[in-house]
């Protein structure tokens, strides 16, 4: 017996939004964001059904290790950088790109002995205020690493904090910032993340940064992924374990919070908060029982959720139940929830089984 709860991963529609990228941004490289099991997707899955991929950007060593040893021989950026200097001789050793962004990481490789030269993106700070060298210090700081036998090439990044609010010019201020700064400065450059793709092309430049539109969810605010042209990658799915015929009145979950209105079916699904499915969702919020919306009903429970089941003919168990993807967009769900489709993506637990079509 196996517990109904899984995510369908459809590759061929990750593929198709890859090319939805290069379709955006035809001049530029592309580094595949697989960071974080490639959001809830699985890394070596999804680096597997991207061979047009030019980088793919982590953020662990484990995960940059993880891909090379899997025999992926493509450009592998460490997006955090180092952590520690125990890192450097993995970092050399595996062939990995990483990120500089704070003195404490120049200071661990003037410091390091390696076996070869390492590849370093200079991260600038153009106004996200999180990770990130003052755009003023770069040539400095360029100078300082050039200087360094463990250093190999340089190249340069930024990451903008507003680029999913197309009426925002804090992109655009960001971009003149970052551009600035690099006037006299050699090297490639890369600036836009999923948003800047699709709403500010002339952020594109040398490599571009896809992550959420490559697994099919909008990055930009207000918009759904359909009318962008991307398609969901996965398809968080359950089945109906029970089905109670409930009296008006009668409380349904913990804490009693929501009773029925009259007499009806109340449908209970293999998937909880346990499984990443969020606690706060209210009642309800929509899922597709057999294709037609059904809404929740009472608090999500770890392993559970309650569904209101009224207008549906003949419920059964076993009858499918969709929480997100193909048909009901995780950005609709994650507005219910209060939360980004982000979140909801990463956030698939373990016990949840991945199946890969396509």
């Amino acid at each position: 017996m196996t517990r109904p709860a899984r995510a369908c991963i459809d590759l061929h529609a990750l593929r198709h939004n890859f090319q939805r990228v290069r379709q955006a941004a035809p001049g530029s490289r592309v580094m595949a964001i697989i960071k974080a099991n490639a959001y809830g997707h699985g890394l070596l899955r999804v680096a597997q059904s991207l061979p047009g991929a030019d980088a793919f950007g982590v953020v662990s060593p484990e995960e940059g290790i993880t891909l090379r040893e899997s025999g992926f021989d493509r450009r592998i950026v460490l997006l955090e950088g180092l952590f520690t200097p125990d890192d450097i001789a993995l970092v050399a050793g595996y062939h990995l790109d990483i990120v500089v962004h704070h003195a404490s990481q120049l200071d661990m490789l003037e410091q390091a002995a390696i076996s070869r030269p390492v590849d370093v993106w200079l991260k600038l700070d153009t106004g996200m205020n999180r990770l990130g060298f003052d755009p003023d210090a770069a040539a400095n700081i360029v100078a300082r690493l050039q200087s360094l036998e463990q250093v190999a090439t340089v190249r340069f990044m930024t990451h903008f904090a507003c680029a999913d609010e197309p009426d925002n010019d804090t992109t655009a201020v960001q971009s003149d910032r970052f551009n600035r700064a690099l006037d006299m400065l050699e090297g490639e450059r890369t600036l836009a993340n999923s948003a800047a793709i699709l709403a500010w092309p002339d952020t594109c430049a040398d490599w571009v940064r896809p992550g959420i539109m490559l697994y099919g969810a909008s990055p930009l605010a207000g918009e759904r992924a359909a009318a962008l042209d991307l398609q969901p990658v996965m398809t968080l799915k359950s089945r109906l374990i029970a089905i109670n015929a409930c009296r008006q009145g009668d409380a349904v979950g913990y804490g009693g919070d929501w009773r029925c209105p009259e007499d009806m079916p109340v449908g209970v699904a293999a998937i909880g908060y346990g499984d990443g499915y969020p606690r706060h969702a209210g009642s309800g919020m929509p899922v597709l029982v057999n294709g037609r919306r059904a809404g929740l009903v009472g608090r999500v429970s770890m392993d559970m959720i309650c569904l209101d089941l009224r207008g549906h003919d003949s419920p059964a168990v076993g009858d499918e139940v969709v929480l997100w993807g193909d048909s009901l967009p995780v950005e609709e769900i994650a507005a219910g929830a209060g939360t980004i489709s982000y979140e909801l993506l990463c956030g698939i637990s373990h016990r949840v089984r991945l199946e890969y079509t396509g």
